[in-house]
This record gives structure tokens, C-alpha cells and sequence, in this order.
């Protein structure tokens, strides 16, 4: 078992995203934890999360992991963006995932921001899910 229940949800999220159909459609199988150098848009990056324990006497071993999935676009204007982002909260709110050592109790979205890059050509989302955890 991972020690860092943030890794094994990491892996259950991309695998997730890159096995949906109607974000497929958009981005291909481009999610990355670190996209390449040159990367083709839109993409989708994972991996920016915090885990918090909650060390309660009745709930040892469960941990909730706040983590954000970035949507990256060169297309003009926010639309490309905003349909990866809404994609990806419609695949990952209240889903089942399977999280390798773990029981996944709740996975569900908390917010999402859509941003200018400082860039001046890249529009950037950044989706946000609060996922609870417990050891199995």
C-alpha cells in the first residue's frame, strides 16, 4: 500500500480521464502529471493536490485529498477550456473509482476557475475536487 493516498488517487483520476469517452473526444489521451516539453493543445495536467489527515480515534486512516486538474487550451477565447473543464467535473463527480489500497468514500467537485495565462495565449482552467479516503 502507498503511503501517500494522493498518488493512488492520482493514478485512479487519470486513468479515469483518459478512459472517458466525451473528454477523449476533446483532449486525445493527453493528461499528464508533467506535460512534455512541446505539448499539443488542449491538454490536461494532474497531480497538484494536499492531503489532510484526520487523526479522530473513530476515523484513523482516513484522509481527505483536496486536488486540482488543470485544463490547458491555445484555442481563442475560453469555450475550448470551459467544455474540457465541464467534461471532466461530469467523469469525475460522485465516481466510482477504484483507489489501489484504499476505499474511495466521496469524491466530489468544489470549484472551478477559468484564467487568463500570463502567457497571453493560453487559456487555463483549473477544476477542483475534494476526494475522502480511507485504508482498506
Amino acid at each position: 500500500m502507498s503511503t501517500e493516498p494522493s498518488l493512488e488517487l492520482q493514478g485512479a483520476v487519470v486513468s479515469m480521464l483518459k478512459n472517458t469517452g466525451s473528454l477523449s473526444g476533446l483532449i486525445g489521451q493527453r493528461v499528464y502529471d508533467k506535460p512534455p516539453a512541446s505539448p499539443t493543445f488542449p491538454y490536461v495536467t494532474a497531480g497538484d493536490d494536499q492531503t489532510i489527515a484526520d487523526h479522530a480515534e473513530c476515523l484513523e486512516g482516513s484522509v481527505e485529498v483536496n486536488a486540482n486538474i488543470h485544463v490547458w487550451s491555445r484555442a481563442i477565447g475560453k469555450v475550448e477550456a470551459k467544455k474540457i473543464a465541464g467534461a471532466i467535473v461530469t467523469a469525475l463527480n460522485g465516481a466510482d473509482l477504484s483507489v489501489s489500497g484504499y476505499r474511495l468514500v466521496l469524491i466530489e467537485h468544489t470549484a472551478t476557475q477559468h484564467l487568463d495565462d500570463p502567457d497571453g495565449i493560453t487559456s487555463h482552467s483549473v477544476v477542483t475536487f475534494k476526494a475522502l479516503i480511507d485504508e482498506t
